[in-house]
């Protein structure tokens, strides 16, 4: 056997070494997401590709703990799932999306970014809880 120390240093050193094709799936997902057209109309079709392409980012964010990413994906797959079927989308929630998860991939890591990180996190969750909230 292997101790817990051991096994999870061991861990963590293989997780480090899928990073960088964690980060390129990242940067795929969010360029993606980035090109969808916005729908004209209703268009069930665009709500699901954008939540799968957002829920993509959390998924491969979320190893490596870039929790701002996930947050920001998150929040996103929050306001397209609870999105009522049939009506139009405010797309630009997607786009102000987009831009966040990109600026935070520019940041730099550690305290240095984190001011800016707070600051967009904190927009970001304005956005949420003023489009979730009750009667809108």
């Amino acid at each position: 056997g292997v101790s817990v120390g051991v096994a999870m240093a061991q861990a963590v050193a293989n997780l480090e070494k899928l990073k960088p094709q964690g980060m390129e799936i990242i940067t795929a997902q969010i360029a993606e997401l980035a090109a969808l057209p916005a729908p004209t109309g209703p268009d069930e079709h665009a709500k699901a590709r954008a939540y799968g392409l957002s829920a993509g980012v959390l998924d491969a964010a979320g190893p490596f703990q870039m929790d701002d990413l996930c947050a920001a994906a998150s929040g996103l797959c929050d306001l397209l799932d609870a999105a009522p079927e049939g009506e139009v989308f405010d797309w630009r929630i997607v786009s102000v999306h987009v831009q966040a998860m990109q600026l935070m991939q520019k940041l730099p890591t550690g305290e240095a970014g984190d001011p800016a990180r707070h600051k967009v996190l904190g927009g970001l969750r304005e956005m949420l809880n003023a489009k979730l909230q009750p009667g809108d």
